[in-house]
């Protein structure tokens, strides 16, 4: 079973990243059958360099920026809000972890 998930994950990340290819292709073609490059042809994925050494990425036209990513960290954990399902996955993991353990001890011990 936990092959199964790998080899479909993996085949959904390739695929995923033969699509971002192939738009960024077709894109490329485009502006070379027009002969010139407009401004509403934008790649579909784009990282950019600024002079002051900020990395910039943009993803389908719209920009990424790590500045939203760490503030929303921050305010997740300002709120610190209790969620049911997490400290419930967090302690089944857990168990989860320890009967593993437990058996591969138990495996070694008889080999």
């Amino acid at each position: 079973m936990i092959k199964f998930f790998f080899k479909c994950a993996l085949l959904i990340s390739a695929l995923f990243i033969g699509v971002l290819i192939g738009m960024q292709y077709a894109n490329q073609g485009i502006v070379e059958m027009k002969g010139h490059e407009q401004q509403n042809f934008t790649s579909p994925v784009g990282v950019s360099q600024d002079r002051e050494g900020n990395v910039e990425a943009s993803f389908l036209g719209n920009e990424v920026e790590s500045e939203t990513l760490s503030e929303k960290k921050e305010k997740l954990e300002d709120m610190k809000a209790f969620n049911a399902f997490s400290s419930i996955g967090k302690a089944l993991a857990n168990i989860i972890e320890s009967i593993t353990n437990e058996i591969v001890n138990f495996i070694a011990s008889l080999i």
